[in-house]
């Protein structure tokens, strides 16, 4: 399951440069700011914890983020037929996407889980995503029965046409968390929401289930 750091990278690229970061509806994103390479980058904008060791691969099963009450399975989701990430089902709210062609939570890389802010009658599963605090922790339970825990760096937003794509994507140098959701002001077509709301998180430690 393993997977090698370029491979992802042009993966990633490729799927970008095409149709923008996620599908939309209720849409978790699309770019137009896109990078034909992801090189790494190194984190703008505040410190961040020393990492903890990169753990081998293994597929995330459910995530835990206590601050906000949140207790939801994860699913590997990978490309729409429109070639963008594919979203969770708009009828499983509390259900949360891990991108299953970039690392598994906990190696090296920027693992990628999203989910939806809400729904036409209700919140989802990260309405209160935008609320983290830099500090407060994230729980990803892998199907090797590990627990990696991420520490909170920053929570920002970012136009859906101005993704920082190589920031998001591009640092392979620790294991790190990217949590995606949709935030800012309602636009609707097929755009949705006009922003994307952004959790970078590094991983601290890991414990047994």
């Amino acid at each position: 399951m393993a997977r090698r750091r370029t491979g992802y990278a042009g993966t990633l690229a490729g799927v970008l440069v095409m149709s923008g970061v996620f599908a939309t509806g209720m849409g978790l994103a699309q770019a137009t700011d896109l990078l034909p390479d992801l090189r790494p980058f190194g984190f703008a904008g505040t410190s961040r914890p020393p990492a903890g060791p990169a753990l081998k691969a293994s597929r995330p099963v459910r995530l835990a983020i206590p601050a906000i009450g949140v207790r939801a399975p994860i699913n590997p989701v990978g490309l729409a037929a429109d070639g963008t990430i594919a979203t969770p089902p708009l009828g499983s709210l509390n259900e949360t996407g891990w991108y299953d062609q970039g690392p598994t939570p906990g190696q090296d890389g920027p693992a990628i889980i999203l989910g939806h802010v809400d729904s036409k009658t209700r919140p989802a599963v990260f309405a209160k995503l935008a609320s983290l605090r830099p500090g407060q922790l994230i729980e990803v339970t892998r199907r090797d029965q590990r627990v990696a825990v991420f520490q909170v760096d920053s929570v920002e937003q970012f136009s859906k046409t101005n993704l920082p794509t190589s920031r998001l994507y591009g640092d392979f140098s620790r294991p790190a968390l990217r949590l995606i959701t949709c935030g800012g002001r309602w636009v609707g077509g097929t755009t949705g929401y006009a922003d994307n709301v952004v959790v970078f998180a590094t991983l601290v430690t890991s414990r047994r289930a």
